[in-house]
């Protein structure tokens, strides 16, 4: 079971945690990695490519000669598609890219991520993240305290709403209550900081 060392945000130690061998000991599978994350970022691609066929396109309805007697091929319509301006055939529509991966392979990614932040090293556990005021640059300060100022994911609850309001302007960090963590952040993010309560949600969730 792996233990680390809890600090509190001057980067002092207060205390340890036993950490779950199944959540933050586990096998890291980069081949599960790619599938899930692609699978992410297909829910993310807006799908909004939109072609008009030749009954959305704005032309006259009206045919363009008469059928016979003028020596050119037989066209009822200038919306036919070998117009210029006509329809396209067979185009693009809006459609939905995403889609979603079993839950056992999810939970596999995700434990294999916080595995590897751990054995990493980028792993930092804090006693709580209360702040005594929405300051951006109060958190900066915190962050670059705790040596994570390269770019952290801080996890903690929904409730703690300074820290989320402090956050919103800093460009390489972002927060996130335990139930949202989710592998593309967890893989974006350099460092990864846990409060003591989003180490018990987590572990929780991934059973």
């Amino acid at each position: 079971m792996p233990k680390v060392k809890v600090y509190n945000l001057s980067k002092k130690g207060v205390g340890e945690i036993d950490l779950s061998d199944d959540v933050f000991d586990a096998k890291v599978n980069e081949s599960l990695f790619y599938d899930v994350l692609k699978a992410q970022l297909a829910t993310h691609r807006k799908g909004a490519a939109s072609a008009q066929t030749r009954a959305e396109v704005t032309a006259t309805k009206r045919k363009m000669y008469k059928q016979k007697g003028t020596g050119n091929a037989r066209h009822g319509s200038r919306r036919a598609p070998i117009f210029v301006g006509g329809g396209t055939v067979h185009g693009p529509k809006p459609r939905d890219f995403g889609y979603r991966p079993p839950r056992k392979m999810r939970l596999g990614a995700l434990k294999g991520a916080l595995s590897l932040k751990l054995r990493e090293g980028r792993l930092l556990v804090v006693k709580d993240f209360e702040l005594k005021e929405i300051k951006t640059k109060k958190l900066a300060d915190v962050l670059a305290k705790l040596k994570v100022d390269g770019g952290a994911l801080i996890v903690d609850g929904k409730e703690n709403e300074k820290l989320r309001l402090s956050a919103r302007n800093l460009q390489n960090h972002s927060v996130l209550p335990p139930e949202g963590v989710n592998l593309y952040d967890l893989l974006r993010h350099e460092h990864l900081v846990l409060t003591k309560t989003a180490v018990e949600a987590l572990e929780a969730r991934c059973q």
